[in-house]
């Protein structure tokens, strides 16, 4: 396979992969989240990333194969003699734009995770002395506030 075929290959699974975070980012967007839906999507992501890190050793094989070094710089070295310079400069590209997007996506999560907990406090306190249950269904008494109204 030539370094051109390998580089052509990583920018289709990159832009598979960008499909996927955008359908993450519009499902962590939505008002009620379909859980089910977000591991589907997760369970892709993984498949695909391992498909992205294969494609990633053989070009990197294929680099050196070239005779140039397995750095940022041989592979724009190899790119530029093999004639695909821009279609490595696009993969480049397209990596930090998924990075960026990937990034979101985790601060979307992280605002999510921040939410749902607030909101148990809430309940939480609002128990008061009730039972209340752990993450593993076991039943746990949660400390009495005292009412500062009273």
């Amino acid at each position: 396979m030539s370094l051109l075929q390998h580089l052509t290959e990583q920018t289709e699974r990159l832009s598979e992969l960008h499909t996927l975070l955008d359908q993450e980012q519009r499902l962590l967007g939505d008002g009620q989240i379909d859980g089910d839906k977000l591991q589907q999507l997760a369970v892709k992501k993984q498949q695909l990333q391992t498909h992205i890190e294969a494609s990633e050793t053989k070009r990197r094989a294929a680099q050196v194969k070239l005779g140039f070094d397995d750095s940022a710089a041989g592979a724009r070295a190899a790119a530029k003699q093999a004639g695909c310079e821009a279609v490595w400069l696009e993969l480049l590209d397209r990596t930090q734009r998924l990075a960026q997007l990937n990034t979101l996506n985790g601060e979307l999560i992280q605002h999510r995770l921040h939410h749902n907990q607030q909101m148990l406090n809430i309940l939480r306190d609002a128990a008061g002395g009730t039972a209340m249950y752990d993450a593993e269904g076991s039943q746990v008494k949660t400390p009495q506030r005292i009412n500062s109204k009273a």
